[in-house]
């Protein structure tokens, strides 16, 4: 990865604003969208900028040796972070980055999604927090109720995300439950390259709780597990708990 992905909070937070014309404009609504407050570069409390000059660089300097992160508008190599285009169905967003590279991509990229993700993704990421302890009741063990859930938001799913109707569903799926039964499944690698996964082998990697493989299995193909998932050497036994385990071993 170029950057690391993060969601910044900035309700009632100062966010300097720099510039005029309708770039500028489109960063001060951003801001203000979020929640927070536009000022100007001699606000002391500010510690984001948003920059939309024609010759940024002195400002750009001067706030970053005040600590200040900064962002500027088609200068990449000026930025501390960058502003990724944002599919937002509200509490779920969505943001698609190139890390500067192409602005217009990250745009169209976005569009794209925004036809097939329905609008009910909100919904539906609101009704799960709504359950969140109903959840917790039902499935005491954090492994069990993890896959129930991926089991319900698998294409097809009592709660498939792409399912418009899925948040009607929230109540029906916790009163009905289900058995989540542990897992072992074998990956045979074709190559080193995580571009040769299946689609069914790529799902496997991203939701198994314990990964066992060889020290030679390369770490491109172990990235597109979970971070949180437990590794291990291959001849090791599951961990205790695991409801899926994945096995990766060289063709």
């Amino acid at each position: 990865m170029h950057s690391l992905p993060l969601f910044h909070r900035i309700a009632g937070q100062p966010v300097i604003v720099l510039g005029e014309g309708e770039m500028a404009a489109a960063k001060a609504r951003l801001v203000e969208r979020a929640g927070g407050r536009v000022v100007g570069a001699d606000d002391i409390e500010a510690r984001l900028a948003l920059i939309a000059l024609d010759a940024p660089e002195d400002a750009a300097a001067a706030l970053k040796a005040r600590g200040v992160l900064v962002n500027v508008a088609d200068r990449p190599e000026l930025c501390d972070f960058t502003l990724p285009s944002l599919l937002d169905r509200d509490p779920v967003l969505i943001a698609v980055s190139t890390g500067g590279a192409s602005a217009g991509l990250a745009k169209v990229l976005r569009l794209r999604l925004e036809q097939f993700l329905p609008a009910s993704l909100g919904a539906l990421a609101t009704g799960l927090a709504a359950a969140r302890a109903t959840m917790r009741a039902r499935w005491p063990d954090g492994a069990e109720r993890r896959h129930a859930l991926d089991a319900a938001l698998a294409a097809g799913g009592a709660l498939d995300p792409l399912d418009e109707a899925s948040p009607d569903r929230i109540a029906k799926w916790l009163e009905k439950g289900a058995a989540v039964d542990s897992q072992i499944v074998e990956i045979v690698l074709a190559s080193d390259d995580p571009d040769d996964l299946t689609l069914r082998q790529a799902r496997w990697l991203g939701s198994a709780d314990a990964v066992l493989h060889d020290a030679a299995i390369a770490p491109a193909i172990l990235a597109r597990s979970r971070a949180d998932a437990v590794r291990l050497p291959r001849d090791a036994a599951p961990p205790a708990g695991a409801r899926l385990t994945v096995i990766l071993r060289r063709g």
